[in-house]
C-alpha cells in the first residue's frame, strides 16, 4: 500500500526538468509519482525513513525515471539504508549519466565496509568531472575513511583542496571548514582549528545560512555600511557563543574591507597561483569560480 499524501500537495511543487522526465508517463501516473517525489523532498530531514517509503512508490510506478531513482537513492542514504541508496543511484547514474552522485555513492560503499571499493571510487576518473561542491563533499568522505583508519595525518591532508579557501565563501564552504578544523583539532593544531570555526561562523553569516538564514544575511557588497556588516556579524556571534564557556567562545573576525583585513594566522596550503578554494564574490558582484558556481567573499586579506 502505498503512503499517504499529505492533502496541500499537487505535485506540481517538483521542478521543470523533473517534470519534463515525467512527461514519459501516462498523465494520472505522471501526477501520482510526482506527489510522491515531493512527498519524499518534503520528509527527507524530519523523517527520512517515511521519505524513502514514498521514494520507493514512486520507484513501483515510474522505475525506469532517473529522476526517480535519484530520489530513491538520496532518500535510501537519508534512512541509513546504504546497500539500497548504492544501487538506487547506480541506477540513476546509469540512466542519467550524471557523476553528481559520487560522493553519496563512496560514502555507502564506505559505511558498508568496502573501504577498498570506496577508495577506488574516490579516485577514478568520475570524481574529476564533479562540480566544486561536489570535489569538497567528496574530499570530506575520503578525510572520514582516512580518520576511521586513524591516519589523522591523511585525513588532514584530504581537505587541503582549492575549494579550502578562508576568503571566499560556498554553500558548501561552512561544512568544509569545520570539517578541516576537526581534522586540525585531531593533530593537536587547535589554535588553528579556532580559527577555521570562526571563519565556518562568518561564512554562513555571509551567505545567509543556519543560524543567519533569516533575516542576518551579512552583504559584503561595495554599497554595504561597514559599520552595520561589522555588528551584525559580532552580534550573531554573541549569540551563537551564549552556551560556551566564556572562555572557550571564540571571537569572530568581522573585517569586511579586504585592505583593512588582518591576514589570517595560517591557512591551508596553496596550489600553484590557486589558492585553497575558487569561491569568489560578494553579494552584488558574484564571480565564478572554475567550477562556474558564485561565492561570496567572507571578509579576509588575500595574500
Amino acid at each position: 500500500m502505498a503512503p499517504d499524501i499529505d492533502a496541500d500537495v499537487t505535485g506540481r511543487e517538483i521542478d521543470r526538468t523533473v517534470r519534463r522526465e515525467l512527461q514519459a508517463l501516462e498523465a494520472s501516473n505522471a501526477e501520482r509519482v510526482s506527489k510522491h517525489l515531493v512527498m519524499a523532498a518534503r520528509y527527507l530531514d524530519d523523517d527520512p525513513e517515511f521519505a524513502l517509503e514514498h521514494a520507493n512508490a514512486a520507484v513501483r510506478k515510474a522505475g525506469r525515471i532517473g529522476a526517480v531513482r535519484e530520489v530513491a537513492g538520496i532518500a535510501a542514504y537519508a534512512a541509513g539504508d546504504y546497500a539500497l541508496a548504492l544501487k538506487e543511484l547506480r541506477t540513476h547514474r546509469r540512466i542519467s549519466g550524471s557523476q553528481a552522485h559520487l560522493p553519496l555513492m563512496v560514502d555507502a560503499q564506505r559505511a558498508l565496509g568496502r573501504v577498498d571499493k570506496a577508495m577506488e571510487e574516490a579516485i577514478s576518473d568520475a570524481a574529476d568531472a564533479l562540480d566544486a561542491e561536489g570535489k569538497a563533499e567528496l574530499a570530506m568522505v575520503v578525510s572520514g575513511i582516512h580518520a576511521d583508519a586513524g591516519d589523522e595525518q591523511a585525513a588532514l591532508a584530504a581537505l587541503e583542496i582549492p575549494q579550502l579557501d578562508k576568503n571566499r565563501g560556498f554553500s558548501y564552504s561552512p561544512k568544509l571548514f569545520r570539517a578541516y578544523a576537526d581534522a586540525l583539532r585531531a593533530v593537536g593544531r587547535d589554535s588553528e582549528a579556532m580559527s577555521w570555526d570562526r571563519q565556518a561562523i562568518v561564512a554562513e553569516a555571509a551567505l545567509g545560512m543556519g543560524q543567519f538564514s533569516e533575516p542576518e544575511i551579512v552583504d559584503l557588497g561595495d554599497d554595504l555600511d561597514e559599520d552595520d556588516a561589522r555588528r551584525t556579524v559580532r552580534e550573531a556571534q554573541k549569540r551563537h557563543s551564549a552556551d560556551r564557556p566564556s572562555d572557550d567562545a571564540p571571537e569572530v573576525s568581522t573585517d569586511t574591507d579586504e585592505e583593512a583585513a588582518p591576514a589570517p594566522e595560517e591557512t591551508a596550503p596553496s596550489d600553484d597561483a590557486a589558492a585553497p578554494g575558487d569561491a569568489s564574490a560578494d553579494n552584488h558582484a558574484p564571480a565564478e569560480s572554475a567550477d562556474g558556481e558564485h561565492g561570496t567573499d567572507t571578509g579576509h586579506d588575500r595574500n
